[in-house]
């Protein structure tokens, strides 16, 4: 039984959700992509209901958007895999191609669908980078300052946005479907909005530690952070600390509930395990894990519209 295989089967018996096994290959991809950049063809996918894969952004200037692919196709097969019912994860990962075919120029076939129509084409694979925060101003007087990642560089481009936006405009922090990412720029986001003072606290094998934000954010400027069910992990260690803190008012639905820490070991063979060695907590003390983040106030789909409106006054945010 190699290395490899002996976590695997440690970790399913473990119990710990949130335990994993990567070969080297992919776990170098994985944190090629929490650096901001990968190789692939500039698309996004969901897995419906019914099991098919439908492509749900197209990265402009990617690969996919010069072959003419279009949000709402449905992708069909990669290489000649048929991929309906397979998991989104396992979707990406034959679009980014192994260890050894996944350089840029690379070719790649994908089967599409488009209503009665069907057709396959052929991409190279390109350098990309993740693009993780983007900054909309759909009224006067609000900043939308959407971070889908916490990648290298996320929040130094949030720090850049809330600086450039005009004195007096309010921002929307909206962190809706951000699965996490790297907490130091969890952490150096906060510090965007704080002056210092506790973000979380943890424990890593019995050991307690806290986690600080710097000094000197924007402490004045109006700030809501949206939330929903894909709000995750470090995500939920930001939102806590700006909600316990008093200086958000979070609108949404409850968070995920993601509140541990992993850990990577290196095995033998060169894959990597990452372990749950630890929880956090939000600055008043309160637990993630497995509970989420309740929001201030509720809202489903119109949530940006209630921000909005609390951010411009125009409604009672209590």
């Amino acid at each position: 039984e190699s290395p490899t295989e002996a976590a695997e089967r440690a970790v399913s018996r473990s119990g710990d959700r949130w335990a994993a096994v990567y070969s080297s290959g992919d776990y170098a991809e994985f944190q090629e992509a929490l650096d901001g950049e990968y190789t692939g063809v500039g698309l996004w996918a969901r897995r419906g209901r019914d099991g098919r894969i439908e492509v749900t952004r197209v990265r402009s200037g990617s690969p996919a958007a010069g072959a003419g692919i279009r949000r709402g196709d449905g992708l069909r097969s990669v290489d000649g895999r048929a991929v309906e019912g397979l998991p989104v994860t396992e979707v990406v990962s034959l679009l980014r191609g192994d260890a050894e075919d996944a350089a840029a120029g690379t070719p790649v076939v994908l089967g599409i669908g488009r209503g009665d129509r069907a057709w396959s084409l052929t991409l190279h694979r390109a350098r990309l980078s993740t693009d993780p925060v983007t900054v909309t101003r759909p009224v006067p007087g609000v900043a939308v300052v959407r971070v889908a990642a916490f990648t290298k560089g996320s929040a130094e481009a949030v720090r850049d946005a809330v600086r450039r936006a005009p004195a007096g405009t309010g921002v929307v922090l909206d962190l809706r479907g951000n699965s996490g990412g790297l907490v130091t720029e969890a952490v150096s986001t906060a510090s965007a909005f704080l002056d210092g003072g506790l973000v979380a606290t943890y424990d890593v094998d019995g050991a307690q530690r806290a986690l600080h934000a710097a000094s000197g954010g924007d402490t004045a400027r109006p700030l809501v952070v949206l939330v929903d069910g894909g709000t995750m992990s470090a995500a939920e260690m930001l939102t806590g600390a700006l909600q316990d803190r008093g200086r958000a008012v979070v609108i949404g639905s409850r968070t995920f509930g993601k509140g541990s820490v992993q850990m990577p070991t290196d095995l033998p063979d060169g894959s990597v395990a990452e372990l749950t060695v630890g929880h956090y907590r939000t600055p008043l003390g309160h637990a993630v894990d497995g509970r989420g983040i309740t929001p201030d106030l509720d809202a489903g789909a119109g949530a940006l519209e209630r921000a909005e409106t609390v951010l411009t006054g125009l409604g009672d945010p209590s």
